[in-house]
């Protein structure tokens, strides 16, 4: 099966594929378990969703500069270079047209277009770009879309894919409805029926109770301000009343 064929740009970390995505997305894994992209235990030090006022669209595995880093899956080498914020980065494409996007390296060990196994030798980790200390920056992206990470895989020792098929539904890939602090409760469909449903569960209500304000609303429901203000049409210094109704979800 040739994956370089279609979209294929060895340039750009991130490429646009310019056209219309119809939600839920099917992704299917021939295996139920990955290889560890670091060969200790995987610490998370910011996840998928709102950061500083931003969106942070992967996850943060904590590690030492020059710990060694490793593909997760069988698949093409589709970026080895320098990208700005992210430094140096490799991408790799794999056979069920998902892409993971090892950033903040501190040496490349591939070039584009290398076929790699799952385990193979990527490079070196570092805090080369727009980093703070020393991390792995790791994104994961289906037809130029980022989505959660941990929608799809358990970040343990087990080193578990969620399902052999998992429904990609639109908020497994809205930050902005995420909380970089702590782990989402996380709806993984197996099923399209399970990703329809969830599209039209009823839609949360949060009543505004005696001091509450914005930013404590968005603590409370792990959500952005900026989401908060987007889904119920109000700025962000507005006016709460008591026993106002806002959607969070």
């Amino acid at each position: 099966m040739d994956i370089t064929t279609d979209y294929w740009d060895t340039s750009n970390m991130k490429i646009s594929y310019n056209k219309e995505i119809k939600f839920p997305i099917r992704l299917q894994f021939k295996d139920s378990n990955y290889v560890s992209p670091i060969s200790k235990n995987k610490v998370i030090t910011s996840r998928y969703g709102w950061r500083w006022g931003r969106a942070h669209r992967g996850i943060d595995i904590d590690l030492v500069t020059g710990d060694s880093l490793y593909a997760m899956f069988d698949g093409v080498v589709r970026f080895a270079n320098y990208s700005n914020g992210h430094g140096h980065s490799v991408v790799v494409r794999h056979f069920n047209g998902l892409e993971t996007a090892y950033a903040h390296l501190s040496s490349h060990g591939v070039k584009e277009n290398d076929s790699v196994r799952a385990g193979d030798y990527l490079g070196k980790g570092g805090n080369s770009g727009n980093a703070r200390g020393s991390h792995l920056h790791l994104e994961m992206s289906y037809m130029g879309i980022q989505i959660n990470p941990e929608c799809l895989l358990q970040f343990n020792d087990s080193n578990s894919v969620l399902s052999n098929e998992i429904w990609i539904t639109k908020d497994m890939t809205r930050p902005e409805i995420h909380s970089s602090k702590r782990q989402t409760d996380i709806n993984t469909p197996t099923t399209e029926a399970e990703a329809i449903a969830l599209a039209k569960r009823p839609k949360k209500v949060y009543i505004v109770r005696s001091g509450d304000t914005l930013s404590r609303i968005s603590s409370r429901t792990h959500m952005s301000i900026a989401h908060l203000c987007k889904l119920n049409s109000i700025n962000k210094n507005a006016t709460l009343k008591i026993g106002q109704k806002l959607v969070v979800n």
